[in-house]
């Protein structure tokens, strides 16, 4: 991998962040969700942004 640059680096931090924040307002939002479906969904969605957050942090090894 290259070396990053400092605007690089700080485009993947604030990702990371928007990540980190969709993460746990889709896990609250599983939580008080009352229809199966959509609490699923919900939970399917915060998955699929914690592998966003883990394949930055990664960019970062």
């Amino acid at each position: 991998m290259a070396n990053l640059t400092t605007k690089e680096l700080s485009a993947i931090d604030d990702q990371l962040s928007l990540e980190e924040t969709m993460i746990k307002k889709y896990k609250m939002f599983s939580q008080s969700c009352t229809d199966p479906q959509l609490k699923t969904k919900c939970e399917q969605i915060a998955a699929k942004h914690q592998e966003h957050y883990t394949r930055l942090l990664n960019q970062l090894n």
